[in-house]
């Protein structure tokens, strides 16, 4: 715990964006410092919820950038720069560190489906041309393949290495490999965030931390406390919040909506291919933030 450089209660932030698809720059700064001042402690910029897929490397070095200015002496900020394109990572690697994040997510290639042993030089091509603490992202609804445990375990030997986001839900095999390496693993999954610090995860990359910080924040704290019951009880005030933001379509819209509604960002636009949320979606956000007592 002592010597972990990415923080614990983390949230991978949308981009917010102005109605005509432009991003909004003092939203951004905004909602960077609404999070850290609402139970984070880290802060992922340039992420699948930050609609990555859709921003240009000029606009994810200036949105680092913001994020930087805005509550970098204050948190750790971890940039984004997995692609399915090992030269495209590596210079976005060295651009993102150099506009001042202090380390980088590499998600496992997607669409592509490289072999195993192609993952292990993606990641060490880009842990080494960025030279700051890594964190690997295994999430293979999205990428088409896991990281084996095998994987996992050779790509923990490469210096720079030092995190796991899981959002594999493979519990038991990831317990082996809590006891087994030094990474340090984070719930990449909310609804599971309690299983995986019960677990020995030493934190949680959130999507519903957007809305809910202070209480992912409590959670942590309870389990280390030893207090299962605590964190059960905020796990299950979460769940109507949780099912409305990923339940019910693609989570950067739904976390965008919550954020309008609750007055953190003006505007809940998303670029294409998303959308921003239907009058009903918003209905059911609503609903479910005054249910959880966030509203």
């Amino acid at each position: 715990m002592t010597d972990n450089p990415f923080g614990r209660m983390i949230t991978a932030m949308v981009t917010p964006m102005k109605s005509d698809g432009s991003i909004d720059y003092d939203a951004v700064q905004a909602l960077a410092a609404h999070l850290v001042d609402n139970g984070h402690d880290g802060l992922v910029v340039n992420g699948t919820t930050g609609e990555s897929a859709t921003t240009t490397d000029e606009e994810n070095v200036a949105t680092i950038k913001a994020v930087v200015e805005a509550v970098g002496d204050r948190v750790p900020v971890t940039a984004g720069v997995g692609t399915n394109d090992t030269a495209h990572s590596v210079a976005a690697a060295k651009a993102l560190v150099g506009a001042g994040a202090d380390n980088v997510l590499v998600v496992t290639p997607y669409y592509n489906k490289p072999p195993q042993d192609g993952i292990v030089e993606h990641v060490r091509a880009i842990a080494q041309a960025a030279d700051v603490p890594v964190m690997l992202y295994d999430i293979p609804g999205r990428s088409a393949i896991p990281m084996e445990s095998a994987t996992i375990a050779k790509m923990a030997q490469i210096p720079q290495v030092r995190a796991m986001k899981d959002a594999k839900a493979d519990l038991y095999a990831s317990s082996k490999l809590i006891a087994e390496t030094d990474l340090l693993w984070f719930s990449g999954d909310d609804v599971l965030a309690f299983s995986w610090l019960a677990l020995g995860a030493v934190g949680h990359v959130a999507v519903t931390g957007h809305v809910a910080g202070n209480e992912f924040a409590a959670m942590i704290a309870a389990i280390d406390k030893g207090d299962l019951a605590e964190g059960r009880r905020i796990h299950q005030k979460l769940i109507p919040v949780m099912d409305a933001i990923m339940g019910v379509t693609q989570g950067a819209i739904m976390a965008k909506a919550a954020l309008a509604i609750q007055g953190v960002i003006p505007s809940d636009f998303c670029r294409l291919p998303l959308l921003p949320a239907t009058d009903e979606q918003r209905t059911i956000v609503r609903d479910a933030l005054t249910k959880a007592g966030l509203l």
